[in-house]
């Protein structure tokens, strides 16, 4: 009977990874619309987003803490539970990041990304690669946290291609640079994202096989 309602608890923790997962996702692809399309009252949403997430981090906090001092988890309920918090940690922070990008296109006076078109295959990377890290940890998937990781690398080929193309556009025209600092700014915070990705994927491996590649 106990072991029964431990289940019925992890499984409501594991619906509110993915509802803040969701979150998560959608203030990256808002920020991202928002600088492809020049919107700043999309940007401006992006916020109320971010403070959803916080919400969730709290909730889900508290639901693991009561789910360690109410049962009596076994090893692999510890992993899960452990992974959880470590992971709303990098979940919160990419709620984060996403509000800076969005704070930082309401400086941009309506002009939008296209001179970078590397930008918005970046972000849709970085999208991708946070459903699929939360995606694993509720399916218990080793090889998807795998390809996240890969993944990473991608991200930051693509910054480096970005940063190019931005100095590139300072040299052309001085005028440009704060400008192109905006952005090189923008797609730094992209590849944070990533990393927390990756950060996220680690802790899926960690949660089913017990080994974190810092342990």
């Amino acid at each position: 009977m106990m072991r029964s309602r431990f289940d019925e608890q992890l499984n409501i923790l594991n619906t509110e990874m993915i509802e803040m997962g969701a979150l998560c996702e959608e203030a990256i692809a808002l920020a991202s619309k928002a600088l492809t399309s020049g919107n700043v009252e999309l940007a401006e949403n992006v916020s109320a987003i971010s403070s959803d997430i916080d919400h969730k981090e709290r909730d889900i906090e508290s639901r693991c803490m009561k789910l360690l001092l109410q049962q009596q988890p076994v090893a692999r309920d510890l992993r899960q539970i452990s992974a959880a918090l470590k992971m709303i940690t990098d979940m919160e922070r990419i709620g984060d990041q996403a509000e800076d990008i969005a704070e930082i296109i309401t400086y941009l006076e309506g002009r939008t990304a296209e001179e970078t078109v590397h930008i918005r295959d970046m972000a849709a990377e970085t999208i991708s690669m946070v459903t699929d890290s939360v995606d694993a940890y509720v399916k218990k998937d080793t090889e998807l946290a795998r390809s996240v990781i890969v993944h990473d690398d991608k991200v930051d080929e693509y910054f480096d291609r970005i940063k190019d193309s931005l100095i590139k556009m300072i040299a052309e025209d001085p005028e440009n640079g704060e400008y192109a600092l905006d952005l090189l700014m923008i797609a730094k915070y992209f590849e944070r994202i990533g990393d927390h990705a990756t950060n996220i994927a680690e802790w899926v491996i960690f949660s089913v096989t017990g080994e974190h590649k810092n342990s």
